[in-house]
């Protein structure tokens, strides 16, 4: 991936690539779009180490951006999205829900382009551009609701205590996937590093180990070797022993 901004490209190239998607609104996503068709249409990114490049920020913008910036990276992104990823996309929607109510006009032109350069499949490129991204395996998605609050990673990554946050139905930091014995926030897993009752929910690197056996059923999130369910315990997210009827352990599953 490059950033939309900070890029240079051979002009007869760029011309022969299919520019521009010129329905794309202002910016915002056009650099996911350029990159997925320069891998998947024959062509390369490459990062030269010893370049310089400016980038000259202004104290305002000269334009405005249609519905909020939020809607403009929305519609650019599912353009791409419909355009590139195929039955990949699937992923794209269940991360950022609300793109499927935002309009984003007609892909026809896009799709001849593609046509017109035979471009691969997006999922020869994540075989062989990507091969170390996990694609999530199949499972329920959603976010985990208890009132107005939803289960949050709060941006964190490796060893991050998860909590609760506002929900905002736009899927990101409270968009989890629900396997048969796990769940997971891209490449973190909901783990604990003891069976103490009160001990801290954490993300960790997805392992498979016992730590991270989570199943969801009945509106609890249970862990499977041991009698502790995830609990809001004035707003921690902990693992304290199963009870049902603790409104701090009823979970929905939203999706």
């Amino acid at each position: 991936m490059i950033a939309g901004g900070l890029f240079v490209m051979n002009r007869k190239y760029f011309n022969k690539l299919g520019k521009y998607d010129t329905m794309m609104d202002i910016w915002g996503g056009e650099n996911l779009e350029i990159s997925f068709r320069v891998w998947q249409c024959g062509g390369q990114l490459e990062i030269i180490p010893c370049s310089r490049v400016g980038h000259v920020f202004r104290k305002q913008h000269p334009y405005s951006f249609p519905g909020g910036s939020g809607n403009v990276f929305a519609r650019n992104t599912r353009r791409a999205a419909e355009v590139w990823m195929d039955e990949y996309k699937k992923y794209y929607y269940a991360t950022v829900p609300v793109a499927r109510n935002v309009p984003m006009g007609s892909i026809r032109e896009r799709m001849e382009v593609r046509r017109h350069l035979k471009c691969h499949s997006f999922k020869w490129y994540l075989e062989n551009v990507y091969p170390e991204l996990k694609v999530p395996s199949g499972g329920r998605t959603g976010a985990f609701r208890q009132g107005r609050q939803c289960l949050d990673t709060l941006g964190g990554g490796e060893g991050f205590h998860i909590g609760l946050f506002a929900c905002h139905g736009a899927g990101g930091n409270q968009e989890w996937t629900v396997n048969d014995d796990h769940i997971a926030h891209g490449r973190y897993c909901l783990s604990i590093d003891n069976s103490s009752a009160g001990s801290p929910v954490l993300l960790r690197s997805c392992r498979g180990d016992e730590s991270q056996k989570w199943a969801w059923s009945s509106q609890q999130v249970k862990h499977q070797y041991h009698n502790l369910c995830l609990d809001s315990d004035r707003g921690a997210i902990v693992a304290q022993p199963c009870q049902k009827e603790h409104y701090s352990q009823q979970w929905q599953l939203v999706s």
